[in-house]
């Protein structure tokens, strides 16, 4: 999130954050958004049980107060319903930390590393009612090194993650459909970005 707002403060940024929702009222998400001057709601899913889609009932009349035109997932740990995804087909996106399609669900980095692969990285997509199944809006690879554990993985992955997704974002927001290819050096690690050609 925090990489979204960053991005955001350039006047180029096609899109403007307008409110941030957790699930979790303790999120420390919560006050940097308010630390930005946005609006930030904290909603505990657990007040409804099983019912998921009257929680995300309450969201999306959150979301439809503010005008949101478009949903950005950053950490965002709960599978939607068909409703709530139906509600903002092609106007919601998420980002996943494995090249898609490898490796939807949980413990991804693990997962790379036992199947002995050599690059890894994440893909963000729009989200529809299967699993990490939407298609790609872009995706950023990096190369798996000798002695990589899944913490190690998940840190150079995460680099990924905050130069991609306000790409994707800045993409959808501008209807990009052509991507562009590109490696940007973080340190000493080079991350290959396939994303919309946009901001």
């Amino acid at each position: 999130m925090e990489a979204i707002l960053n991005a955001a403060r350039d006047p180029r940024f096609p899109a403007e954050p307008v409110v941030v929702l957790s699930n979790r009222p303790d999120a420390k998400g919560l006050e940097t958004a308010r630390t930005s001057g946005l609006d930030a709601i904290g909603l505990d899913h657990r007040a409804h049980g099983r019912d998921r889609e009257a929680f995300e009932r309450i969201m999306h009349a959150h979301l439809v107060e503010h005008d949101v035109e478009l949903v950005a997932l950053a950490g965002f740990m709960r599978l939607l319903t068909p409703w709530f995804v139906s509600e903002w087909s092609g106007r919601l996106l998420n980002i996943h930390p494995s090249l898609l399609p490898k490796y939807p669900g949980l413990d991804t980095h693990a997962r790379a590393l036992e199947a002995g692969d050599t690059v890894h990285g994440c893909t963000v997509h729009l989200v529809t009612p299967g699993l990490d199944e939407g298609p790609a809006l872009g995706s950023a690879e990096i190369d798996v090194r000798p002695g990589d554990t899944p913490d190690t993985l998940a840190a150079r992955v995460l680099k990924g993650e905050h130069l991609l997704y306000p790409l994707c974002i800045a993409g959808l927001a501008t209807g990009s459909t052509s991507p562009v290819r590109r490696a940007v050096h973080v340190g000493e690690d080079e991350i290959r970005l396939l994303a919309p050609d946009r901001w």
